[in-house]
């Protein structure tokens, strides 16, 4: 049986799994759907229409699934889809999609939101994402699976951060980031590929080799973009890592961190 403090307040119009865990004096609104396994820590509120996946863990103080911050915004129907397995720390605000974008915020599965974290309107969360204390994305940001954003780190509405990338603390981000790559500052240039996240992750060292070489293409022989897309192009077949780096590039809409 679900295991529902009596100091918490769930809406009779929630639907939650059996042995969910509410704590005292958290809020679940009408509309919400917490999926087996999921805790919703003391003073922790989830508002509809959000659905949480199987196994996520909500602790005191988070705000899932309020009203957006955006001024367009005016009360349309929108949701937070959230995958399974997600740890949403303390102070972390995970906001409804805008009928401008999908009407829809969604966020994969497996990744960390550290404490105080914010995730605007709109945005779309991967799987196995990091992101440190404090940190806050704007409106229609996209994050790819497997990025680690340090602590403090500010992404700019529209920005697109790939696969595997990765951001020191502090680091203002107001371009896209391609996939693989790491960069810090304010505003944020690009220093070198993760190596060492791949390697964490048991990708193969030439294929690393490769990636090194696809990032001077780009960063060191002063090419232009559409240059080293070109050559990229002729290269990357058989390497599905050297493919998405590429891909990330030609899907830039806002222009790459330098």
């Amino acid at each position: 049986m679900t295991n529902i403090h009596p100091q918490a307040i769930v809406d009779p119009k929630a639907e939650l799994a059996q042995d969910v865990e509410v704590g005292p004096f958290a809020i679940i609104g009408s509309g919400v759907t917490i999926g087996a396994g999921s805790v919703i820590g003391p003073h922790a509120i989830v508002k509809g229409s959000t659905i949480l996946g199987e196994g996520n863990r909500i602790f005191q103080f988070a705000s899932v699934g309020e009203d957006c911050q955006d001024k367009k915004y005016k009360g349309e129907p929108t949701e937070l889809i959230i995958g399974d397995g997600n740890v949403i720390r303390e102070g972390v605000t995970l906001h409804r999609g805008t009928a401008q974008d999908r009407s829809v915020t969604r966020i994969g599965s497996r990744n960390l939101f550290m404490c105080y974290v914010h995730v605007a309107h709109d945005c779309v969360i991967g799987d196995d994402v990091i992101m440190a204390n404090n940190t806050a994305i704007a409106g229609h940001v996209h994050v790819g699976d497997g990025a680690i954003l340090g602590g403090g780190t500010l992404v700019h509405q529209f920005c697109r951060i790939g696969r595997y990338a990765m951001t020191a603390a502090g680091t203002v981000v107001l371009q896209d980031i391609p996939a693989f790559v790491t960069c810090s500052g304010n505003r944020a240039e690009a220093h070198g590929m993760n190596v060492e996240g791949m390697r964490r992750r048991g990708v193969d060292t030439d294929v690393i080799n490769r990636l090194r070489e696809a990032y001077k293409t780009v960063y060191r022989r002063g090419l232009t973009l559409d240059q080293a897309i070109a050559e990229l192009d002729q290269d990357s077949s058989g390497c599905d890592e050297v493919t998405a780096f590429l891909e990330s590039l030609k899907s830039s809409q806002r222009g790459i961190v330098r």
